[in-house]
């Protein structure tokens, strides 16, 4: 599930291509600055690289090339010349919808989006640590500073917390993904909230079989000890209700007593039977 939501999110993102001229321009060189290789861009997408190469002024003049990747089963790595007036370093963009398609084409180049089992993970892998200041720098300027850590000798740029994740997404322009990942969401805490349930019923009934196990040994020692027949009426039917039903609920019990009583009353009356069998035990010590 988690390569498929970032696959998904990357073809989705590639499909949506800028109205502004200056944007698909910002893009294209975010592109070349983030996965440029040697004189070539790679992708491991193939609608990432169709967007590349939509992009390029004259992208009748190039081709899409493609090989398997070895490591990778089932991989393939897309590439395309880069042009040589695009080889240039280029500073960071000056407008803000600019900013946010270098963003973009970073997450089209180097991110990846997992949904965990405790939360989401956005990351950044840039090639070195040149670009992952530039990036880190650029997020920061966006409103979104990620976290960094070191990963086999690489800077890592990332984002654990779900709504920040959310928003940034938005703001990159991957709607069909945040609607994923709110679906995702949604279902999580469904089944967390039928499981804190389910634990608490579960809880409330190992407590009431509990105290119904103890409220019968209670009545058996009295009856053994003293009998039930010297028992108020009130403390004799409730007690031979719960030797009668020794699984039942105390609102259960209480529903069966003539006339009906309350929960609260039949803890009352057990309680009492409770101090009735201690001044028994009190009784025989003293004897």
């Amino acid at each position: 599930m988690n390569a498929s939501l970032s696959t998904d999110a990357k073809d989705a993102l590639a499909r949506e291509m800028p109205g502004d001229a200056h944007c698909r321009l910002a893009l294209l060189e975010a592109l070349v600055v983030y996965g440029g290789v040697r004189g070539r861009f790679h992708t491991q997408r193939n609608a990432v690289a169709r967007l590349f190469w939509s992009l390029l002024p004259d992208r009748k003049s190039f081709a899409i090339e493609s090989q398997p990747v070895k490591r990778l089963r089932g991989g393939v790595d897309y590439s395309i010349r880069i042009p040589d007036e695009l080889l240039a370093t280029k500073g960071k963009p000056r407008r803000r919808c600019d900013r946010i398609m270098e963003a973009r084409a970073a997450f089209l180049a180097i991110g990846s989006l997992a949904a965990e089992s405790v939360g989401y993970h956005l990351e950044f892998t840039p090639h070195n640590a040149g670009l992952a200041a530039r990036l880190e720098s650029l997020l920061a300027g966006i409103g979104y500073p990620p976290k960094r850590t070191t990963r086999k000798a690489r800077e890592v740029l990332y984002y654990k917390h779900s709504d920040t994740i959310v928003e940034l997404l938005t703001l990159l322009g991957a709607h069909r993904t945040v609607l994923a990942l709110e679906d995702i969401r949604a279902m999580r805490e469904t089944k967390n909230r039928i499981h804190r349930l389910v634990n608490t019923e579960a809880a409330n009934l190992d407590r009431s079989a509990g105290a119904a196990a103890s409220q019968r040994r209670l009545v058996l020692e009295i009856a053994r000890e003293h009998g039930l027949k010297s028992l108020s009426p009130a403390l004799r039917e409730i007690a031979e209700l719960r030797l009668k039903y020794p699984e039942a609920a105390l609102a259960e019990l209480g529903a069966r007593c003539e006339p009906p009583v309350s929960k609260p009353t039949v803890q009352s009356r057990f309680t009492a039977l409770a101090r009735r069998l201690g001044r028994l035990r009190g009784d025989g010590l003293d004897e």
